[in-house]
């Protein structure tokens, strides 16, 4: 096969010759483009922005590390314990807008018309210093934007 190219070569005249090996290496420069610049830079391209979306991820993580390492280094709690901090902080942060009970190792609480900020701040208390985590919820928002429903926690184990 290479000796009918080397043949075929040998009888074209010199300026078929020369558009032969320009179209070869148009052909060439094309494919390492395509097989081997235009990818590079794509990734040159999005490389600066992935690498702030793995900053921004790395942030977040340690945060949530962070915490979680509070949260360990805090003393265990009773029940009693929890279910003390937790009607202590259902009166502080939702006051009136609130009900609480409390059921073996479950405390419901029934809201009417709580704020989400306040929800929210009590939540974040409820799970840091009570330790408390929901198990059910069942909210819906009426039309002032408030909240209401009910929340069914689990206090810690003893």
């Amino acid at each position: 096969m290479l000796s009918d190219l080397k043949l075929r070569w040998g009888r074209l005249v010199p300026r078929e010759q020369r558009m032969v090996g320009a179209a070869v290496s148009v052909v060439a420069l094309a494919l390492l483009w395509w097989l081997a610049l235009a990818p590079a830079l794509a990734v040159l391209r999005v490389a600066d922005e992935q690498h702030r979306g793995l900053d921004a991820q790395l942030q977040r993580m340690q945060s949530l590390q962070a915490q979680a390492q509070a949260l360990q280094s805090q003393p265990r709690q009773t029940p009693d314990d929890a279910s003390r901090l937790l009607e202590a902080t259902v009166r502080q942060q939702l006051g009136l807008t609130a009900r609480i009970a409390v059921s073996g190792e479950r405390v419901t609480v029934t809201l009417s018309g709580a704020t989400p900020e306040a929800l929210s701040q009590w939540l974040t208390q409820a799970r840091t210093n009570a330790r408390v985590l929901p198990s059910e919820a069942r909210l819906t928002r009426n039309p002032a934007g408030l909240w209401d429903g009910v929340l069914v926690l689990g206090l810690p184990p003893r």
